[in-house]
């Protein structure tokens, strides 16, 4: 099944908000984290539907309840997820001290903004705890989830290594996998136990971004922006991906496809082994529009408000093509439900709009 939901929670994240205004201030009339709650509450029915979820502030409220919807938020991703994971590598990419976490209650805890991230605010929406980050995690793990992001890194191996030492998707996923056969089963009488625990659990993502800021967008530190043009990325896009990439080695295709084949080749693999892990719902994040981040309006002399609409067009090519990823996977990944967060959209018109959304 894909999902779709409009998420606000990347921009909020780096406000100091709190709850009711969050909705207030930037979504009129509705709340996109409703279809959190309807995932939570869904059955692992294998179908698709376009659908987006639209639930009011108050139908939203309704559905919250003391008990926790969910047992377990897991989370992967970057920069915009990590929680301190980067504090515990030897790497330039941290956040353990101010500005950093002013208006967090434990202040510059690792985290990339003043307060809280998107999954802290999912966490609570959900009534659970702020998942932990997993490196700082010494003793017994929690049952109710735990944080694998690591800030500059992204899909590709490469991807980061300019700043040091940090967790790449497929490093994050094998400690998941270290976590499973390792730390969790102590905790659950059988394994049947520990499948429903993780198929009953949410699985949120967020990750690429890297890949273009600190890869393909910088032509003077990698070879991919001379070697591939944007256009051939939609050229190559997941044809009949799912007939291959279990016949195909990942190191022979670093020879001889595209970067952003073997981009999405990756991304798909690792899915499939979180899936074979045991998750069940997940949550994939678009990329942002970075082409409206300080890095390229300045770079490019954007006039303000505006965004650097040829940077924009690059990540789109991967961004309209995530939906066919997700759908594909529907038919291999039996009983999951897959969510594709529609960020870039809803994030462009904030920049370029901000008027709509009140005072930022």
């Amino acid at each position: 099944m894909v999902m779709y939901f409009y998420d606000f929670g990347f921009f909020i994240s780096q406000q100091n908000l709190h709850r009711p205004s969050i909705f207030n201030t930037y979504i009129k009339p509705l709340s996109s984290y409703s279809s959190l709650i309807s995932l939570a509450k869904m059955s692992n029915n294998n179908f698709i539907t376009s659908n987006i979820f639209l639930f009011s502030l108050h139908q939203f409220l309704l559905l919250v309840h003391a008990k926790p919807l969910v047992p377990a938020l897991y989370v992967f991703g970057d920069s915009l997820f990590d929680s301190g994971n980067n504090n515990l590598l030897p790497t330039m990419a941290r956040a353990n001290f101010p500005p950093y976490g002013h208006n967090f209650v434990q202040h510059f805890t690792g985290r990339f903004t003043n307060g809280r991230t998107l999954p802290d605010f999912i966490a609570e929406f959900l009534e659970l705890p702020y998942p932990p980050p997993y490196l700082g995690i010494h003793d017994s793990v929690p049952l109710t989830g735990l944080n694998y992001a690591s800030s500059a890194c992204g899909i590709l191996p490469q991807t980061g290594t300019i700043f040091g030492k940090c967790l790449s998707l497929g490093e994050q996923i094998d400690l998941f996998k270290w976590t499973i056969e390792s730390k969790l089963p102590t905790h659950f009488n059988s394994l049947e136990e520990l499948s429903k625990h993780l198929a009953d659990s949410i699985f949120i993502f967020t990750i690429g971004s890297n890949d273009y800021i600190q890869n393909y967008l910088e032509p003077t530190l990698f070879s991919t922006n001379h070697d591939y043009d944007p256009q051939s990325f939609a050229q190559l896009l997941i044809d009949d991906l799912s007939n291959h990439f279990q016949v195909l080695s990942i190191n022979s295709l670093f020879t001889s496809l595209s970067f952003f084949f073997i981009y999405v080749l990756i991304m798909l693999l690792e899915l499939q082994s979180v899936y074979k892990l045991g998750a069940r719902k997940i949550i994939m994040h678009e990329i942002a529009p970075l082409g409206c981040i300080p890095h390229y309006t300045r770079k490019y002399q954007v006039v303000v408000g505006k965004c650097h609409e040829q940077t924009n067009q690059i990540v789109s090519y991967f961004n309209t093509k995530l939906h066919e990823l997700l759908k594909s996977l529907t038919s291999t990944l039996q009983g999951s439900i897959l969510v594709l967060a529609r960020i870039n959209s809803l994030g462009y018109d904030v920049i370029t709009n901000p008027s709509k959304y009140g005072k930022l």
